[in-house]
């Protein structure tokens, strides 16, 4: 295309009699700037080349917190391990499941090396669940993934392809950018995330829509070094709170939403939305000036630091 394009500057000059010594100093300025123009309108129509900080096989630790989830904890390791070559591991935390959880996910695991199961002695809670299972992690990424069916694995590609071309450190995603269905269920469940959201947004100076997904995915750098203090539900507002005052970079995702009722086995209650308030001020007004916060704030950064100096 270059070669054709030159070839007909140099045509119209010959015929408008630029013979001379003229024109081939005509010639070589028609040259540079043809070259220049199709250059540009190539690299506009390739649009921005795509970094990538990792290789995109053997890199994704996706970690399940699982509490009497016997009807559903196969399915959803079956449909995670569809997820392919992506995957390094796969992390069921049992936490002190009443049911056979634990016994299924464990008969699955014999079916696939990659995935594991650890079962703690009693319930403590998601929090503690997750904890585990971040410290037990091996991945450059981690991802939460729930037990029961209200999250669809098949969103996780999305969720994490902006860790992986280098635009994000941590990834939310959101049940309110609609990506192709969310169930209807409890207009108070909606109001209460989008006030706490609001709320949090508020003492952030973020715009995010939804903090209380279940769908984060994170570099390794940036979720394994924390230390949760929080109980319950306040998990959520917590790692945002902290987050927000890192130097990652935050991006959300439209993902879908499959929500159960409380006859269904949904959780959380009134009272868990009420600690989420006291959480959304302490996380965020006090609780940073903790020796172990502002450590793990300056560790982030300099592990964040150091990732964005290998990638130029």
């Amino acid at each position: 295309m270059l070669y054709f394009a030159t070839r007909a500057f140099h045509d119209m000059i010959d015929r408008i009699g630029c013979r001379n010594v003229r024109a081939n100093v005509v010639h070589a300025i028609a040259d540079f700037f043809v070259t220049i123009l199709l250059t540009r309108c190539f690299f506009h129509h390739q649009g921005p080349r795509r970094r990538t900080t990792m290789e995109q096989s053997h890199v994704l630790s996706v970690l399940i917190p699982a509490y009497d989830e016997e009807r559903t904890i196969e399915k959803v390791l079956r449909r995670v391990m569809e997820l392919g070559d992506i995957l390094k591991e796969i992390i069921v935390v049992d936490d002190g499941s009443r049911d056979r959880t634990a016994e299924i996910a464990r008969e699955v695991a014999k079916e696939y090396d990659i995935v594991r199961v650890v079962t703690m002695e009693k319930n403590q809670g998601k929090t503690a669940a997750i904890q585990r299972a971040i410290e037990e992690a091996v991945g450059e990424i981690l991802i939460i993934q729930d037990a029961d069916e209200e999250y669809d694995p098949d969103d996780i590609p999305s969720v994490i392809q902006p860790i992986l071309d280098d635009n994000a450190d941590v990834v939310y995603g959101s049940r309110f950018m609609v990506r192709r269905a969310t169930r209807v269920l409890y207009f108070y469940h909606y109001l209460a995330n989008k006030s706490l959201t609001f709320f949090s947004n508020l003492l952030t100076n973020r715009n995010m829509s939804d903090i209380e997904t279940g769908y984060k995915a994170f570099r390794a750098c940036v979720i394994k070094p924390f230390r949760f203090t929080s109980r319950g539900f306040g998990m959520e507002i917590e790692l945002t709170a902290m987050i927000c005052k890192t130097n990652a970079r935050t991006y959300e995702v439209p993902i879908s939403y499959y929500g159960r009722t409380y006859d269904e086995g949904k959780k959380i209650g009134m009272t868990d939305g009420l600690a989420a308030i006291w959480y959304i001020f302490y996380y965020n007004l006090f609780a940073w000036a903790m020796s172990s916060k502002r450590a793990y704030l300056q560790q982030v950064d300099e592990s964040l630091g150091n990732v964005r100096g290998e990638n130029g």
